[in-house]
């Protein structure tokens, strides 16, 4: 963008994959300059379910079975935890975290220590689940998790602000208990595609990022949709849209940035399917084309 700062901000996510290749991946988006790193979860496999995914009738990326026996399956907390101290300025994300399967408690505790340990670097990106037999497993009603996120999502915030939390609400009761002394800024970036979805991050999230990978076309009319409807609350302030795009090519890249979008994260098997060295020189390279500058080295020292 000869001269002229460049807004967009481009990001990585990843999803079945192992600790060691997540960490390298991190590092090396940290050096060269992507601005997030996110990591997609379950917690266990079902040997076999009957649930499909809300957007399966759309282009997905995994052209095969979002969960399978082969697929590998990582702890966010552990992870990002090893990731914020080997890495000094790429926020870190959850895309996404499956609130509603756990209780927010061990959420708020969770977040506010790796926010602490990132230096502020985390996000927390929710979803609702999907996957019935994974609710079954852990006997939590699968009908009410769309409930159990939004109570959760409140007694989160409540947890953050510091002091004393107390809660009365349909899935949880908290009598008089603190998980902060004080107030801790852990941003929530929630997901999903459906107006729905739309509505619940518009009005009670810090950000949104897209379920799958929307085409260009769908991903104008999801912009459009959710500024609008968080126009509607009244709440002004930053309130930022992750994109994950069909593929890291640079003239697709210029084609958002054109329409005004400012931050879209791509697939990290796009960049390599190889080992981390292919990571490595494949992910400067593609920085290169993309135009990411690496951080100044100043920056790193006072961080």
């Amino acid at each position: 963008m000869s001269g002229e700062e460049r807004v967009i901000r481009i990001g990585i996510c990843d999803y079945d994959t192992s600790a060691s290749s997540f960490l390298e991946l991190s590092m090396c988006a940290d050096a060269l300059g992507f601005d997030s790193v996110w990591i997609g979860e379950h917690l266990m496999l079902p040997m076999a379910y009957d649930s499909t995914h809300p957007i399966s009738d759309s282009v997905q990326h995994h052209t095969g079975p979002i969960i399978s026996p082969e697929t590998h399956l990582l702890d966010p907390w552990a992870l990002l935890g090893g990731v914020a101290t080997r890495t000094s300025r790429v926020l870190l994300a959850t895309g996404i975290y499956l609130l509603p399967l756990r209780h927010p408690l061990l959420t708020a505790r969770a977040a506010a220590t790796l926010a602490e340990l990132s230096g502020g670097r985390f996000r927390l990106g929710v979803g609702a689940g999907w996957l019935r037999e994974e609710f079954d497993a852990l006997d939590i009603p699968f009908e009410q998790r769309f409930s159990r996120t939004e109570e959760t999502l409140e007694i989160l915030r409540a947890a953050w602000s510091g002091g004393t939390v107390t809660h009365d609400g349909d899935h949880f009761q908290i009598d008089s208990v603190q998980v902060c002394d004080e107030a801790v800024q852990v941003p929530i970036v929630l997901g999903g595609n459906s107006l729905p979805a739309l509505r619940r991050a518009a009005r009670l999230g810090d950000g949104w990022m897209s379920s799958g990978t929307p085409t260009f076309e769908e991903a104008l009319v999801l912009r459009d949709q959710l500024v609008a409807l968080r126009d509607a609350t009244g709440f002004t302030g930053e309130f930022p849209l992750y994109f994950r795009i069909e593929r890291p090519d640079p003239s697709l890249v210029e084609k958002y940035e054109r329409e005004g979008f400012t931050n879209l994260l791509i697939w990290a098997d796009q960049v390599s399917k190889g080992a981390d060295d292919d990571l490595r020189t494949n992910l400067a390279a593609l920085a290169n084309d993309l135009g990411i500058e690496p951080p100044l080295v100043a920056e790193h020292e006072e961080s």
